[in-house]
């Protein structure tokens, strides 16, 4: 063992000591998930095929059978803190339906050290349809969360993505002051990039979320994604402006509608949001985004 560094005194060891012991006993005890679920359908009806399961991470499917397939993922951890890992992958395929969402919004708490990183993967098959529909994502003041979703669409292929982002709980008077968050989106059909994008918020939440140009101090944001699409779709959104309690806009182009919302808190999110999916999906919302 190398002995101390010149001029180390034994209580400055003892510090760094500890301090390397309290860091690696933090590092084992990061929660680390994964999901692997395939849909496939016969006979109409859509079933799991292959369920894997690691760590804290559940799904279940309750209801009985359907065309359309329910999926809910549990998080048995009670939610997400810095250097967790968790990866969710979900296929659809030729001919399935699923529509996959979450038991409860998804916590990200305080980091200590590194980020926590979530991978999402999903594949839809020919004449596949997905209905990607997570309940919101909450960051805690501090949290460090990267985020990477990856999607492969197959000629035929329909998807519905949702992803909202609260920052704090603003009923239980929590404000974030200061958060990193990183999310990177990539959308191929047929194998070919047709939607990409990226978004990095690195420190300063809170001041840079009143900015007029970002969220004109907002504290909720939703993506909603369809595909394929057209103007028909877009203009369905637009038709619910007058009900709105936060800001919509929506756009549709090469056979993609995209729509954007920002809002004063969560509740006033969940009312967008919940629209919004109603008007773009044509079957009933998953329960739990009712209740």
């Amino acid at each position: 063992m190398p002995g101390p560094t010149p001029g180390m005194t034994k209580e400055s060891m003892s510090r760094g000591m500890l301090s390397e012991s309290a860091s690696q006993t933090f590092a084992r005890n990061r929660a680390v998930g994964k999901i692997a679920l395939t849909v496939h359908a016969r006979d109409g009806i859509s079933r799991r095929a292959r369920v894997h399961e690691q760590g804290s991470l559940r799904v279940r499917c309750p209801g009985a059978p359907a065309e359309e397939l329910e999926a809910v993922i549990i998080n048995t951890a009670g939610g997400i803190a810095g250097g967790d890992r968790f990866t969710v992958d979900v296929a659809a395929g030729p001919g399935a339906r699923a529509v996959v969402t979450t038991a409860a919004a998804e916590k990200v708490y305080r980091a200590l050290d590194d980020a926590a990183t979530v991978d999402v993967r999903l594949s839809v098959g020919a004449g596949a349809a997905l209905a990607w529909l997570p309940q919101e994502t909450i960051l805690f003041d501090r949290a460090k969360l990267r985020r990477t979703v990856e999607i492969d669409l197959a000629d035929g292929a329909r998807l519905l993505l949702a992803e909202a982002i609260v920052f704090g709980r603003s009923g239980m008077g929590e404000t974030v002051q200061d958060c990193e968050l990183s999310d990177r989106w990539r959308l191929r059909r047929a194998g070919r990039l047709a939607h990409a994008e990226a978004l990095r918020l690195d420190g300063g939440a809170a001041a840079k979320l009143a900015r007029p140009a970002i969220a004109n101090g907002g504290i909720a944001a939703a993506t909603v994604l369809l595909a394929p699409a057209d103007e028909t779709a877009a203009a369905a959104v637009r038709e619910l402006e007058p009900q709105f309690r936060g800001e919509v806009g929506v756009s549709a182009w090469k056979g993609l509608a995209l729509a954007r919302l920002c809002a004063a808190d969560g509740a006033a999110l969940r009312h967008d949001l919940v629209l919004v999916l109603a008007a773009l999906r044509t079957a009933p919302l998953p329960r739990l985004w009712l209740n």
